[in-house]
């Protein structure tokens, strides 16, 4: 299957993986890119030092492209696209819009940029300062995420921009690829379809998790770092909406030690964190704190195995998904089902 996408990024299949925190290491990434689709690593939970060690131990396993997601107001950020740039990655994925100056730098070097928005005038904007494609996630995906679902939210992107976009929000099988060219995406992101398979390095009990949720198993929550958040429901995240301000900034503080123990960092150093992940939002201290420490909420549950301990970034498609295959059978399959939904729609015209 040819689409703008493809051809832009030189995968075979329009499917790319998303860039997930303590998810999207060599093993995922490699696994996706050598079975076709285009998978991007997650530096922002990286140390600049381990993401060079990331990218050769994929160049090492594939020789597929694939690429890296950055924090745009990382303060390193221009040090990452270097090295970008030096190792000839295809991709630079942003969670939020990068500058003007970072988009310069990636074509300068040849590495091209594609930024995830959840409103149509992001996605002009951006598109306006040169970028090469556009993630849109609807609020049906997982993390981060905005109100609007993607059906209304895709066309919407599709007829404003005119670079590739890439849909997100929602997607697991070959029915929902076909449905986004429909709309006309020129592939489809899927992030908690990858984390559940079997080259996913999260532990088995927390895939468990994910596997026993239903399409309601999902909440919506400001609660974990101050802005829209989809995670698993759990016990622990239903005490953080339940928390009163009181108790919401006492379990910040109590998180907040823990993190600055295991990290090294000391008190001024974590609230300098939390402050730099405002953006101009206006967060209560507690949800400072929490967002400073967030990254260790998902290590808990992501890498450390303990669901009961931290939160679980989930889509609602989590409630549709129950198994774990390979990456290679997931796109294999998800192909194989796209190509039978369009010729059965050929069938009908």
């Amino acid at each position: 299957m040819r689409t703008r996408l493809t051809e832009l990024l030189g995968c075979r299949h329009p499917i790319v993986q998303t860039g997930m925190g303590y998810v999207a290491g060599a093993g995922l990434v490699a696994a996706t890119s050598a079975a076709g689709g285009f998978g991007i690593v997650a530096s922002a939970t990286m140390p600049l030092d381990q993401l060079r060690l990331t990218l050769r131990k994929i160049r090492a396993r594939t020789d597929a492209p694939f690429g890296v997601n950055v924090r745009a107001d990382a303060p390193d950020a221009e040090e990452r696209i270097d090295l970008l740039v030096r190792e000839n990655v295809r991709l630079a994925s942003f969670a939020l819009a990068p500058s003007r100056d970072l988009i310069r730098r990636c074509a300068d070097g040849g590495v091209l940029t594609m930024p995830s928005v959840g409103a149509r005038r992001h996605a002009e904007k951006v598109a306006g300062w040169g970028v090469d494609a556009v993630l849109v996630q609807g609020g049906e995906g997982g993390g981060h995420t905005g109100p609007v679902p993607t059906t209304l939210l895709l066309p919407q992107v599709v007829d404003a921009v005119g670079i590739p976009v890439v849909a997100a929000g929602g997607f697991f099988d070959g029915r929902g690829l076909v449905a986004a060219l429909a709309y006309g995406a020129s592939g489809i992101a899927m992030g908690t379809r990858f984390l559940l398979t079997s080259d996913s390095p999260v532990a088995l009990d927390v895939k468990r998790r994910y596997l026993a949720a239903d399409v309601t198993g999902t909440v919506v929550t400001t609660r974990v770092d101050g802005v829209p958040h989809r995670v698993l429901r759990t016990p622990f995240v239903d005490s953080l909406e339940r928390a009163g301000r009181v108790t919401a900034l006492t379990r910040a503080l109590r998180n907040a030690a823990a993190f600055r123990r295991a990290s090294g960092l000391s008190w001024p150093a974590l609230l300098r964190a939390g402050r730099a992940t405002r953006h101009g939002r206006d967060l209560s201290w507690a949800q400072t704190l929490m967002a400073a420490n967030t990254p260790a909420m998902l290590h808990a549950s992501m890498v450390d195995g303990r669901p009961s301990a931290g939160v679980m970034s989930a889509g609602q498609v989590a409630g549709l998904i129950d198994d774990l295959p390979s990456c290679a059978e997931l796109i294999d399959r998800l192909m194989t089902e796209a190509d039978a939904r369009l010729a059965a729609l050929t069938a009908v015209r």
